[in-house]
């Protein structure tokens, strides 16, 4: 098991520096691991698709609705053990630094069926994802990135990349255009009208494939948004992400 510890952070540093600090002290392959859980995906393309979530540690994006908070820090004396983060019953911010060939084992280990692994956070892309994309392609997975289009994306080229751009968050992070042009699918929260229509100038700004798949997905089941986002989805003809394990009160 690697034992890489991020240093601790200087008082009143950005928490982006801070955590870019941090994440050049693990070696290449290596990852902090907050979640490992296998579910069904409840959003975007693959709702209903079983999937193994590969939660990764540290965000700097900062969304005020960000139902994952606890995964925002990186401080080294919330690292644990594999075994600690695999008993956990509720959200925290304790995570365990484990490698690429550590994770697959982990997934054998626990008698995981499913074949679609989804990496998410945290931000995921705050690290070099092509060690893993490799050990899991190799081992016979399907791998999926949730982003929020703030980082360069470096994956293996068959990965799937769904980007949920966050703008005007206050870890005040620009969408990046080259996260666009990679991504397979752009899902975008939304709450009211403004919401789209900064969508729509990141488009313009950001263009993305004509292939791309673009998803609207209401914030928290508002009725208002969801009345919106099926609305302009009919209208345009994108997608409608419903968050359905929210429905179903799973993970």
């Amino acid at each position: 098991m690697t034992t890489t510890r991020p240093e601790a952070p200087e008082q009143n540093e950005p928490l982006k520096t801070i955590l870019q600090k941090q994440v050049a002290g693990f070696a290449p392959g290596v990852y902090p691991v907050n979640e490992l859980f296998e579910t069904i995906q409840g959003e975007g393309v693959f709702t209903g698709q079983p999937a193994i979530f590969l939660r990764l540690q540290g965000c700097p994006v900062g969304c005020p609705w960000c139902d994952t908070q606890h995964t925002w820090t990186l401080q080294p004396s919330d690292q644990t053990s594999a075994g600690e983060i695999l008993v956990k019953t509720s959200a925290d911010t304790r995570y365990a630094v484990q490698s690429s060939n550590d994770i697959v084992n982990t997934f054998k280990q626990r008698g995981f069926t499913a074949k679609h692994v989804v990496i998410t956070g945290g931000e995921p892309c705050m690290y070099d994802l092509r060690p893993l994309a490799e050990v899991l392609e190799e081992a016979g997975y399907r791998l999926q990135i949730e982003t929020s289009g703030t980082f360069e994306i470096r994956t293996s080229d068959n990965t799937w990349v769904t980007v949920s751009p966050k703008l005007e968050m206050p870890g005040g992070l620009d969408v990046l255009a080259s996260a666009m042009r990679r991504a397979n699918e752009v899902k975008h929260p939304i709450a009211m009208e403004k919401h789209i229509e900064a969508l729509d100038e990141l488009l313009i700004r950001c263009p993305v494939k004509p292939e791309t798949i673009i998803a609207l997905q209401p914030i928290s089941q508002r009725p208002r948004a969801t009345e919106l986002a099926i609305k302009t989805c009919i209208a345009r003809n994108w997608r409608l992400s419903v968050q359905m394990h929210k429905y179903l009160a799973i993970e």
